[in-house]
């Protein structure tokens, strides 16, 4: 997707602070792009009483810091109504449905490769970039998203809901790198963020714990605890929206020398069912079911053996396609904790 003369490719680059998005900037400056640095304030947690927790501030200069650097324009651009519209009103949305929500989906769908990409071309960029640990291939008209190199940190994930036109704008210049690699080329180039700690949790809430950020927003409803197979009453909790499937911690369950897991959450009612032991048959399936299909590059036919996965860091399996009027797929082997409505890449 590069030119032969790079200097006459504008391009705003997606800043957040940290040594991806900075290392990214910085290739793309090697390779002689006309790169513009750009800190998109999303979130600061006003609303929600959470600003020591999201230190946007920080990371703006840190940005700004690095775009000195690299001698480089810097803008910022403030995306806060957008964001609290699309991805936090979604998050809550996906918990009072008792369904587990992944915001950085949606956040890269609705606002970086959206807003911000809409934003950019129409000051002039050409394409946008970011510090996603992913790749993108053009093979005859089809632009394909591909793994990044690094197994352990790869975010196509994340990416999957992008279409065509997306993925022609857009620019992921560390995908070809080693997290260990972006840290050496960042300190090898005295970036000031070279040793900057990753950011952790979830996308808008920084790393304080989730369950206290839920109850900002949703209120406590305490049910009890259920054994899967006997229908025993094990306990207590403050509200089934505050677990997931899979989950052990916070259960509270005492006297058990094997621990229990999330198994089911029956919203309706209130009630968690757990299982006991990580390997125990409730905690597994095959089949996966969605409501919409983003095809990123060609269409898949009913009955198709493809390899998918349905979170973060998992290895690909292998499975079947089924185009219904419900949409599903079906791994040839169990799963462990699928969800409801998992995102299916």
């Amino acid at each position: 997707m590069q030119n032969q003369d790079n200097s006459k490719t504008k391009v705003f680059v997606a800043m957040s602070g940290g040594v991806d998005s900075s290392v990214a900037a910085l290739l793309l400056k090697q390779q002689g792009f006309n790169i513009t640095g750009v800190f998109m304030k999303n979130w600061s947690g006003d609303d929600y009483g959470l600003q020591a927790d999201c230190p946007w501030e920080t990371d703006q200069k840190d940005v700004e810091a690095v775009c000195g650097q690299l001698d480089i324009p810097f803008m910022s651009f403030n995306f806060e109504k957008e964001y609290r519209d699309k991805v936090v009103n979604y998050f809550f949305s996906e918990i009072r449905a008792g369904r587990t929500p992944n915001p950085d989906i949606v956040c890269n769908k609705e606002i970086k490769f959206s807003l911000f990409l809409d934003k950019a071309i129409s000051m002039g960029a050409d394409l946008i970039a970011t510090g996603h640990y992913a790749r993108v291939t053009k093979q005859e008209n089809l632009y394909q998203l591909q793994k990044g190199v690094d197994e352990n940190k790869d975010q196509s994930y994340f990416l999957c809901q992008l279409t065509q036109e997306q993925l022609s704008k857009s620019l992921f210049p560390i995908g070809s790198y080693t997290k260990p690699e972006i840290r050496q080329i960042a300190n090898d180039n005295k970036l000031l963020v070279a040793n900057k700690p990753d950011s952790q949790g979830i996308c808008f809430i920084g790393e304080i714990n989730v369950k206290e950020f839920l109850r900002k927003e949703i209120k406590q409803q305490k049910g009890v605890i259920k054994d899967f197979d006997t229908g025993k009453i094990l306990g207590e909790h403050d509200g089934v929206f505050f677990y997931t499937i899979g989950q052990r911690e916070g259960l509270k369950i005492g006297g058990a020398k094997v621990p229990y897991f999330v198994a089911y959450k029956d919203v309706p009612n209130n009630e968690l069912l757990v299982a006991m032991g990580k390997d125990h048959p409730a905690l597994f399936a095959k089949d996966v079911y969605f409501e919409n299909i983003n095809y990123i590059s060609e269409t898949i036919t009913p009955e198709s053996h493809i390899q998918a996965v349905i979170r973060y860091r998992q290895k690909a399996a292998s499975g079947t396609f089924i185009n219904n009027e419900h949409f599903s797929f079906r791994f040839s082997s169990k799963r462990h904790c699928i969800r409801s409505k998992h995102c299916l890449l």
